[in-house]
Order: C-alpha cells, then sequence, then structure tokens
C-alpha cells in the first residue's frame, strides 16, 4: 500500500503563499475602512483614467483655437467648462493636461525612489564613508527649499518638459535616501538579520530578501505623498514659464495664461486651481491610507 508523504519544501512554499495572501487580505480589508482612503484611491483611479482615456474624452482638439470664441463663460454651447483667451475649450485641455501632470509628477517619483532607495539601503547597510558622503550631500541639498532648488536647475538647463523632470527627481532623490536610511539602521540590528549573518548569508542576500522587504511598504506610503506634492511643484514650475511650454496643455500654464483675464473670465484660472488641488488631496488621501493599512500596530 503506497503511503503518501508530503514535500517540506513544497509545504513550506504553500505555507508562505497563503500567509502573503492572509497579510494582502488584512491590508484590504483596513484599507477599505477608511473611507478618506477609499475617496482619494477613486479619485486617483479616475485622474489615470482620464489621462488613458483623454482622445475618447475631449469634446474637441485641446489646441484648436477659435478666434471669435474666446473667453465664454461655463455652459457655452459646446464648451461645458468655457473657453480661454485664444478659444480654446477649457474642458478638453484640462482632460490633455492630466496626462502631463501625471507623467511629470510620476516621472520624477520613479526614478528618485529607485537611486533614493539605492543609495539609502548601501549607507544605512555598509555604514562608514559612503554613509557620510551620501548624508552630507543630502544636508547640502536639504538647506535650500525644495522648489527653489527646483527653479534654479530648471533656469540653468532651460524651460521644458524634460528638464522639470530631471530637476523634479534630482531634488526629492535626498529625501527617499534618508527615508531608507533610517528604516535601514533600524532593521539591520533586528534578530533576523543577526541570524542570517551569523548563519553566513551574503549580504547581498540580506539586503534584498530581509531588509528590502521590510523597506518597501514605507517607501511605496512616501512615493504616494509624495506624488501629490510633485503636480503642485510642477504646476508651480509651468506657472512660472519654466515647465512644459506652450501651446501643450498642462494645469499649471492654464492658470498662468488665464490670470490676465480673471477679472471677466475667472474660471480660465479656477478650474485648473481646483482640479490641481482635487488630484493632490487624493494622492494625500490615498498615501495616508496606505500607511494606516500597511501599519502592523493597526487593529485588525
Amino acid at each position: 500500500m503506497a503511503i503518501a508523504t508530503k514535500n517540506p519544501l513544497v509545504q513550506s512554499h504553500v505555507e508562505r503563499q497563503v500567509k502573503s495572501y492572509g497579510q494582502l487580505a488584512l491590508v484590504w480589508r483596513r484599507f477599505q475602512r477608511d473611507r478618506a482612503a477609499v475617496v482619494g484611491g477613486l479619485i486617483v483611479v479616475a485622474v489615470i483614467l482620464c489621462a488613458l482615456l483623454a482622445p475618447f474624452l475631449a469634446p474637441v482638439d485641446p489646441l484648436k483655437q477659435d478666434a471669435a470664441g474666446r473667453l465664454q463663460p461655463i455652459g457655452a454651447p459646446d464648451h461645458p467648462l468655457g473657453t480661454d483667451g485664444n478659444g480654446r475649450d477649457v474642458l478638453s485641455r484640462l482632460i490633455y493636461g492630466s496626462r502631463v501632470a501625471l507623467q511629470v509628477a510620476l516621472i520624477p517619483v520613479i526614478f528618485s525612489g529607485v537611486v533614493g532607495l539605492t543609495l539609502g539601503l548601501l549607507a544605512g547597510y555598509y555604514g562608514g564613508w559612503l554613509d557620510a558622503i551620501t548624508m552630507r550631500l543630502a544636508d547640502v541639498m536639504f538647506a535650500f527649499p525644495a522648489i527653489l532648488l527646483a527653479i534654479a536647475i530648471v533656469a540653468a538647463l532651460g524651460p521644458s518638459q524634460l528638464n522639470a523632470i530631471f530637476a523634479l527627481t534630482i531634488v526629492f532623490i535626498p529625501a527617499f535616501a534618508r527615508l531608507v536610511r533610517s528604516q535601514v539602521l533600524s532593521l539591520r540590528e533586528q534578530d533576523f538579520v543577526t541570524a542570517a549573518r551569523a548563519t553566513g548569508v551574503w549580504d547581498r542576500s540580506i539586503i534584498f530578501r530581509h531588509i528590502l522587504i521590510n523597506t518597501l511598504p514605507v517607501c511605496i506610503v512616501f512615493a504616494t505623498l509624495q506624488t501629490g506634492q510633485m503636480i503642485i511643484f510642477a504646476a508651480a514650475l509651468s506657472f512660472l514659464g519654466l515647465g512644459v511650454q506652450p501651446p501643450t496643455p498642462d494645469w499649471g500654464a492654464m492658470a498662468n495664461e488665464g490670470r490676465n483675464a480673471m477679472l471677466v473670465a475667472p474660471w480660465v484660472t479656477t478650474i485648473p486651481g481646483v482640479a490641481i488641488f482635487i488630484v493632490t488631496m487624493g494622492f494625500n488621501l490615498l498615501g495616508d491610507g496606505l500607511r494606516d493599512a500597511l501599519d502592523p500596530r493597526m487593529k485588525v
């Protein structure tokens, strides 16, 4: 009679999968209970869909000018949100502007997050001269207000969307590096890291299998919060004429173009300003919700 046996490696792998799924379900339940976080998530999903489906959602070409239809009010025929000083449809430019807003916000967050995460991991784990150099450079950059440093970099390189992305990436690398370093300094003294080191596990394996995994939740939350701040910074650069250049639809540039007509057509400036506020609030609410959901000290 055959005797059923269990492979311990397969059983261990299955147990890890079940545990992982259980943790994800717990995080999801915590997130669902936070109504503000759900609202923030819906706002973020809505703006992403708006950016992806812009050609289908925009009623007209956002670059089409109509000299006879300048500064039409909200609710005008064929222009639900009115037109700007050049007769361009505000709604179409607002929809296409969501693409630019996400590009100029997400790309710097991704690149600064990857570079900052790498520097923070190495500086926090190995310490020594690498840690000293990394943190001193971060201190120098923290001595300047982030928006002023970004303005200085773009002014030196020249106004453009690419230079704005580069400037925001450079500005936010120290924030990610310092956050990750502080997490690594705490994690490297934990018992599971000490045990792995005592059994002869290589430093590379300890960094990626133990420290990085426990640092990622904090980085995800921080990146979500930073995305909202990036949207504000990118809009500020465009408002000053240093970011996205006309006639490309951009919320900051739209607000700048309408400021001279505030008394007769306030919607040209206020509508993109409201869009910036709502999307930024959505990312902030989502980040707060993720922080609470991923916090192991929260009650089940």
